[in-house]
């Protein structure tokens, strides 16, 4: 048997080319493919947007003719942002 490697002549029960190293046959198992891992940025801008968001209407509430309604935004806002975080964080766990 010749390498496909360095054109070597080996034995046909060879499992690697003993002049360069290369495996005679392919391999049974291919090696999983790594997937890129997004950056945190995305996840962590909308968190900031959604508690300046919550900041807003907070401060919006004060001077609003009905402001339990302006604050329980600026509640689920706040909330949102905090979902946002820990669902960043567990996703990073893994």
């Amino acid at each position: 048997m010749i390498c496909r490697e360095c054109g070597t002549e080996i034995a046909d029960k060879a499992i690697v080319c003993y002049r360069c190293g290369r495996a005679t046959t392919d391999p049974v198992r291919t090696p999983v493919p790594i997937r890129p891992t997004r950056g945190m940025l995305p996840s962590v801008v909308a968190a900031v947007v959604l508690l300046l968001a919550a900041l807003y209407m907070g401060y919006a509430a004060q001077t609003a003719a009905d402001p339990e309604a302006w604050q329980s935004v600026a509640a689920g806002l706040a909330g949102a942002a905090i979902v946002v975080l820990v669902l960043r964080m567990l996703r990073r766990r893994r």
